[in-house]
């Protein structure tokens, strides 16, 4: 569900922004999600291996910059492959990136983990515990 989500709100973050930014050309809301996907399996399959290489220079200091500047790369490399998807310059792509890894550090943040799904289970429990007794 989370991949979805993701998925989802990356599409729209690319499609908003290629609304407001002039260099940047998405067709319409199937091509961003189509962009959303294949820049979710370039980060997977291809994005290790250019960070990797810089991560060991910068001593894992710059990790997230670094990971901002490899997606805004992956960008460029969908823009090359794809006619319906179009950023002219590195700079708007960088923006791209780095909106796309707020969107996902908030949805991160928000998204439930274990503890507050046994809380709330435990808190549910108390609940009917005491409707029950």
């Amino acid at each position: 569900m989370n991949l979805i989500l993701h998925l989802l709100v990356d599409a729209a973050v690319i499609f908003g922004l290629a609304y407001i930014m002039p260099q940047v050309d998405v067709k319409n809301f199937g091509t961003a999600l189509l962009i959303a996907v294949l820049l979710g399996l370039l980060n997977f399959f291809v994005g290790w291996i250019i960070r990797f290489p810089l991560n060991l220079v910068t001593f894992f200091l710059l990790t997230g910059i670094i990971r901002i500047v490899v997606t805004a790369i992956l960008l460029k490399l969908i823009d090359k492959l794809m006619d319906s998807f179009t950023i002219v310059g590195f700079w708007p792509a960088l923006v791209i990136a780095l909106a796309v890894a707020v969107a996902g550090m908030l949805i991160d943040r928000s998204a439930p983990n274990e503890v507050m799904v046994e809380s709330t289970y435990e808190a549910l429990l108390g609940l009917a515990k005491l409707r029950i007794g």
